[in-house]
């Protein structure tokens, strides 16, 4: 015999019950991201110019989330086994990679993977870091076309060039081709890897992000190419790539990135971190005059049109190769 409550069946009231207690533990796990500490993955070695962004986004997102973020250096081919790693990791949110670009947009059409793009949710970009060819300060060139000269006039001596991935390493190889010179390529582990190596004498010419200034600034390298589309206003007589004759541009994009397939909630917290980040104006200092990397525009929107056109963009050139 089924009891009746008026009009309403016992059954109908366990079922009413067990649903609201569900929605009621749904709504309480969702609101509840995160419950333990965030780790936010980099790319470069301790000390590198993205290592600095990521720490700082970290520090700023804590006091946002409420949760401790520890930093994970993941180096190795500018960011490809980081990626590998952010991509087998789970989408809940407690996984995040502070990352350039390059490894999920350039890279896939100039190696085997075991990730493709699409093995992503990019959350929203966050810097352009301002990067360039550099060499040791006492070296018997100003500028990149330069330095392929002076190889040549002596006795076709070869250059060694210490890169961060495979957009810059292509690059000089690409221009070294044209100028006729040998060259030996180094990889390197991040910016302070290359910084030391040139200055070491280990490198002729190295490829570095914004960590480049402080540099130049005490006088141990000197900047002989820029490579962004125009020169770097902090050395504004140094040429780019282009004036100097070279059909040749590398940008590193840095972006926020996660597993695809993101938890609903942990992303909707994680972007709603990131707005208040790009409107912090305080934040935004420390990117362009703390760290000397160049504004982008945030959101995922953006971010996830400009991985995709990247993407578009280097598989037509892989193409025309």
């Amino acid at each position: 015999m089924i009891r009746q409550y008026g009009g309403v069946t016992m059954r109908k009231l366990l079922t009413l019950g067990l649903s609201l207690v569900m929605v009621a533990i749904t709504g309480t796990a969702a609101a509840e991201y995160p419950t333990r500490p965030i780790t936010f993955m980099t790319m470069t070695q301790p000390g590198a110019q993205i290592d600095r962004l990521t720490r700082g986004l970290g520090q700023r997102m804590t006091k946002i989330l409420g949760q401790p973020i520890n930093v994970k250096n993941v180096t190795g081919s500018h960011g490809t086994v980081m990626a590998t790693s952010l991509s087998r990791a789970k989408p809940d949110g407690y996984t995040i990679g502070v990352t350039s670009l390059t490894a999920y947009t350039y890279a896939p059409h100039h190696g085997k993977l075991t990730y493709t793009p699409e093995d992503f949710d990019y959350l929203t970009l966050v810097a352009l870091n301002s990067s360039g060819f550099i060499s040791k300060a006492d070296k018997p060139w100003n500028t990149l076309k330069e330095a392929f000269a002076w190889a040549r006039d002596n006795n076709n001596s070869s250059l060694v060039a210490m890169f961060h991935g495979a957009d810059d390493r292509d690059a000089i190889q690409r221009i070294a081709k044209k100028e006729g010179v040998k060259l030996s390529l180094i990889p390197s582990k991040g910016g302070p890897s290359v910084i030391k190596a040139v200055t070491g004498g280990h490198a002729d010419i190295g490829y570095v992000g914004a960590i480049l200034y402080k540099h130049v600034e005490a006088g141990t390298i000197k900047l002989i190419a820029a490579a962004l589309g125009d020169r770097l206003p902090p050395i504004p007589d140094v040429p780019t790539l282009r004036e100097q004759g070279y059909d040749e541009q590398v940008e590193m994009i840095v972006a926020l990135v996660a597993p695809k397939g993101l938890d609903a909630d942990a992303k909707a917290k994680l972007l709603d971190a990131a707005d208040k980040l790009a409107n912090d104006k305080e934040t935004q200092e420390f990117i362009t005059g703390n760290l000397l990397m160049r504004p982008v525009t945030w959101g995922e929107a953006h971010a996830d049109k400009t991985a995709k056109d990247l993407y578009a963009t280097f598989g037509e050139q892989a193409k025309m190769k």
